[in-house]
């Protein structure tokens, strides 16, 4: 930075005596403190500084300044980068907007790659505020120079500017943009070449279709045979765009070779990209094309010799298939595609069969009925033993779209065993994901079936050796409650869930207690189950907490407050609630009668405060403790 400018900036905040410019002044000074954090704080500051300068003085001093301020950490200069895209109105609006290029000029030619992206999306976001005179006086030299820099910094950032400024040029100035970018195309610096390669087909979108013939084929052909894959891998994205915007034919002539080309490609990269992108390439070439040579380049894809292309393809299965046209579409799957997902069932890779497990129950729709029982079922069956939890995961998780298609008797007959065999895995997280799916499964099965073949085993999982399947079995259990009802849970779960009180296991005890207060949540209606729920808590409190009296009064204190919370009705019913807890704190208390003394005065206190009443009550109740 010059003194020049630093001197400039001093003056501007101190030429006037108003107090309230000296945080300006503190924030400029600090653009230049040796603090990196001061400098990184002004820097977000900038807006405020710029208004207390004013548009003139921005334009003159302080942007200047912040030119000479690039050779700065990168951290610095990332912040300065961002703010300027939003520096616009700041300056004077879009007839003064031009003033931001220089600034943004440097930082787009800086080493640190996340700097020049940011300048470069800045440069983007105020091309558009440009006229077209600024734009042809003042943006597009400076693309200009940044593609004819020394360094491949300015050129690589120099690829992502012509689609922002093509179409608002005189037609002159198309013609040296697209000669420029050819250059980049061909530059000698690998990552050039591949920022042009990834620029490509947003270029692609707005230049004249005569010249994406003409000028872009050529150079999308050149960079998909170039001798780096992670140029020839960039160039498969391209494609997508390109094909979009020919018709048919031209597809066919210009693009398929090259299609058909990278996805053969010695590199596994490059057949990942063309995996990766396979319905974006189905949608934008059309179904004649699909059916004549995207079907075996699919076939190849899915048979690949890598495992991370086979899994992108696995990925991409359902999504071809749907895309597909209603006429061909069952052939083609039966003929072509299932032959080669039943190999991927049993792939060698996990990645690659967990990716296929994860849509292969959507092609249940696409094929019907007939064809998922004869064909899909087995392969569904196959996934479910699988040794891959997250196989079985995946294919558990998508059952509904089975189920919609052959029906609940068929699935149960042919699923449900395996399912009930995941719900006893060795490995909790099945148990896991069974449970969290069972209130979706139980829904489609009702009550009968589901009291026939899932219940025991939705009790089962409430004595489970893992905390977290006990958890999710009492979240099970409320969710099975809300869709089947209160006299279904009284009669089938209630029971066994009190059962459990009595269990020798203290985990068991716990996990009925955690049960009951998600029970009471959903009962949340008659005071009978409200008042049994309560009671039973407290006798079972007074059970599990067989230690300290310091404990057991705190408990009591404890069930006493949540009882007059719960139960906000009659004066009878408290009463009733507390001569009940006074006979429970006597039998609970055997101990001296100091202790005794102390509870019923701790008592009496309560009452005098739950029962805010007539004098004669209160002295009832005294008269009832004294005696007791």
């Amino acid at each position: 930075m010059t003194k020049k400018s630093i001197l400039k900036l001093n003056m501007a905040a101190s030429d006037s005596a108003d107090d309230s410019l000296y945080p300006i002044a503190v924030l400029i000074d600090e653009l230049r403190n040796e603090d990196v954090q001061l400098r990184l704080n002004s820097i977000k500051k900038l807006s405020t500084i710029a208004l207390a300068l004013g548009v003139e003085r921005t334009r003159s001093e302080l942007i200047p300044f912040l030119t000479d301020t690039i050779y700065d950490e990168d951290e610095v200069l990332l912040a300065l980068a961002e703010q300027l895209g939003n520096f616009t109105p700041l300056v004077g609006g879009p007839d003064f907007v031009h003033c931001l290029l220089p600034p943004l000029e440097s930082l787009a030619t800086v080493e640190e790659t996340v700097v020049r992206d940011k300048a470069v999306d800045s440069l983007r976001a105020i091309a558009s505020q440009h006229s077209q005179s600024n734009l042809e006086n003042h943006f597009v030299p400076l693309v200009k120079r940044l593609s004819g820099g020394d360094w491949f910094t300015s050129r690589t950032s120099a690829c992502g500017l012509f689609s922002v400024c093509y179409q608002r040029v005189s037609n002159n100035v198309k013609a040296e943009l697209r000669q420029h970018f050819k250059n980049l195309c061909s530059d000698d610096t690998p990552m050039v070449r591949r920022a042009a390669a990834g620029k490509l087909g947003e270029f692609a979108k707005v230049v004249e279709k005569d010249y994406l013939k003409s000028d872009l084929i050529p150079l999308f052909t050149a960079l998909a045979q170039d001798e780096q894959d992670s140029v020839r891998l960039l160039a498969v994205e391209a494609c997508v765009s390109i094909a979009s915007l020919l018709p048919t034919d031209d597809t066919e002539q210009l693009v398929m070779p090259t299609l058909r080309q990278a996805a053969e490609d010695k590199s596994w990269r490059v057949r990942y990209m063309v995996a990766d992108k396979f319905t974006d390439l189905q949608k934008a070439v059309g179904p004649e094309i699909t059916k004549n040579d995207l079907v075996p380049a699919f076939q190849s894809l899915l048979k690949d010799c890598e495992a991370e292309v086979r899994a992108a393809s696995a990925h991409k299965v359902k999504e071809f298939c749907q895309n597909l046209t209603s006429d061909t579409r069952e052939t083609i799957i039966m003929t072509n595609i299932l032959p080669c997902v039943k190999d991927l069932v049993s792939d060698a890779n996990q990645h690659v069969k967990s990716a296929l497990a994860s849509v292969i129950m959507g092609l249940s729709p696409i094929l019907g009925k007939e064809n998922t029982i004869e064909h899909l079922l087995p392969l569904f069956l196959a996934q479910l033993k699988d040794e891959c939890p997250e196989v079985r995961l995946n294919i558990i998780s998508n059952l509904d779209c089975v189920n919609e298609v052959i029906g609940i008797t068929q699935l149960s007959q042919s699923l449900l065993p395996a399912i009930v065999e995941l719900a006893e895995d060795t490995k909790w997280r099945v148990r896991l994901a069974i449970i969290e799916y069972m209130p979706l499964l139980a829904g489609q099965l009702g009550v009968e079936f589901f009291d026939e073949k899932l219940n025991s085993l939705c009790m089962t999982w409430l004595v489970d050796h893992v905390y977290a399947i006990r958890e999710a079995a009492t979240l099970n259990l409320k969710k099975l409650v809300e869709k089947f009802g209160l006299d279904w849970a009284q009669q089938t779960v209630v029971p066994k869930v009190l059962q459990m009180a009595r269990d020798p296991n203290y985990l068991h005890r716990l996990t009925c207690l955690f049960c009951v207060n998600l029970l009471a949540e959903v009962f949340g209606g008659p005071q009978t189950v409200k008042l049994m729920l309560t009671c039973f808590c407290l006798q079972l409190l007074a059970e599990v907490f067989g230690g300290p009296q310091t404990v057991k009064l705190m408990l009591t204190c404890f069930c006493l407050q949540l009882l007059a919370e719960v139960f906000g009705g009659p004066q009878t019913v408290k009463l009733m609630l507390t001569c009940f807890c006074l006979q429970l704190l006597a039998e609970v208390f055997g101990g001296p009668q100091t202790v005794k003394l102390m509870l019923t005065c701790f008592c009496l206190q309560l009452l005098a405060e739950v029962f805010g009443g007539p004098q004669t009550v209160k002295l009832m109740l005294t008269v009832s403790v004294c005696s007791c």
